[in-house]
């Protein structure tokens, strides 16, 4: 597995292999990696002639700088996984190797808010996805075509990257399911900052989704209503609530749509000990 610390060294590689004929497959990460990461990687590698990871670990997305601090890093350890699942390349940079434009951290362009960035994250972290918008729009660029890969669990991001995609004209995003422990929780790097008695606080996130599902095949359709269910859910157990939401998938809007949906995914956000975690579900499609 080739190691390249330089976006520019990167992308010569990247449009090399292509010149070669090969199809390149695509996952983007900060680091901390985990099963879910490990599940992006192993859906591209068959289905691509070779697959290319990155590693940037990005402070624009962070409006918390104590946060960004405590960032969990362990590039050594980044690197035996990615090659252990079958990584050809991996690359990392940082802000003026992505951003030369720039000769400090203010003078980084800002970006035209996508129409996904609408609600929910952009509420609870103001500037949060920008940060996102203005990085992949640069990964994009370094890796050019190729199929890139993200998960589900962090929902209102990846209508966000298609959406940069969309615009780039050459990438094809594969959204793919998100990995859970034996309990449920959803797979996150935050994890590993959650200690033993938080850790089963966070259970009631996923809960709270599947009782919204649960009243979904129940036959409620009403946005609103399965929203007060999930909020009551995780207000009991005493966890900070940021938002418990739901949102038409194919129809992304700022506030709770209006009126029955035929189609819904349902998103929380809650804060334990000092820890952000997000989860959703599409209703309806469990088994």
């Amino acid at each position: 597995m080739d190691f390249i610390p330089d976006p520019q060294a990167a992308a010569d590689w990247c449009h090399e292999q292509r010149r070669k004929g090969g199809q390149i497959g695509y996952v983007p990460t900060m680091g901390a990696l985990h099963a879910g990461h490990d599940s992006l990687v192993k859906r591209s590698v068959p289905e691509n002639d070779l697959t290319c990871c990155s590693i940037f670990v990005n402070p624009l997305q962070f409006d918390n700088p104590a946060d960004l601090e405590k960032y969990p890093r362990d590039l050594t350890r980044d690197l035996d996984v990615l090659e252990h699942v079958g990584c050809d390349m991996v690359f990392t940079g940082t802000l003026a190797s992505f951003f030369p434009e720039a000769e400090s951290l203010d003078d980084i362009p800002q970006v035209d808010p996508l129409p996904a960035i609408a609600g929910l994250e952009a509420v609870s972290r103001p500037g949060h996805l920008e940060g996102v918008q203005a990085i992949v729009e640069r990964l994009f660029h370094t890796v050019g075509k190729c199929r890139a890969y993200f998960g589900e669990k962090d929902f209102q991001q990846t209508l966000l990257v298609k959406q940069i995609a969309a615009a780039h004209g050459d990438i094809t995003i594969v959204v793919c399911p998100t990995v859970r422990d034996a309990s449920g929780l959803a797979m996150s790097s935050r994890n590993q900052r959650l200690d033993s008695s938080a850790r089963q606080l966070a259970l009631h996130l996923v809960q709270a989704l599947r009782a919204a599902d649960r009243q979904w095949q129940a036959g409620e359709r009403n946005p609103a209503a399965i929203e007060v269910t999930m909020a009551r859910e995780l207000r009991r157990s005493g966890i900070q609530l940021e938002y418990a939401a739901v949102r038409d998938p194919d129809h992304w809007t700022a506030d709770t749509p209006r009126g029955p949906l035929q189609k819904a995914r349902a998103l929380v956000a809650a804060r334990i000990g000092g820890v952000r975690l997000i989860d959703n579900m599409a209703l309806g499609e469990s088994s």
